[in-house]
């Protein structure tokens, strides 16, 4: 029950669409994602290069994960081909295409701050 709560806490002051679709998969016994509400936390400045170097990092582990599964460069990203458009270095891609890779980093930071564990050189 608690969880649940929990659930729709974090998401009632995001969207109370998201509130309602958390509820109905809660209802069905559906599995709801519950990630750790990590907007109360801050990164400190320095901290900014290694989120770019985690990001540059997270990129890739998942080209080399997508060339290891037979995967190549393609101007589109196709299925069938297997073909992905991304399939360049970090610092080719364009900025919008470094979002994910970024927020991933920043996340992985924030929850490793929450978790109350401290980040030094």
């Amino acid at each position: 029950e608690e969880s649940r709560n929990r659930c729709i806490f974090i998401r009632r002051e995001k969207n109370s669409v998201i509130v309602k679709y958390c509820e109905r998969m809660k209802k069905e016994n559906l599995y709801v994602p519950e990630p750790l509400f990590l907007d109360d936390v801050e990164l400190p400045s320095d901290l900014e290069d290694l989120t770019e170097l985690i990001a540059e990092n997270v990129h890739e582990v998942w080209a080399q994960t997508k060339l290891e599964q037979g995967w190549r460069y393609g101007d589109n990203i196709d299925e069938n081909a297997k073909s992905h458009s991304r399939l360049i270095p970090y610092n080719q891609l364009k900025e919008e295409d470094k979002v994910y890779d970024r927020d991933t980093a920043m996340n992985t930071l924030k929850l490793i701050l929450k978790l109350g564990y401290k980040i030094s050189k």
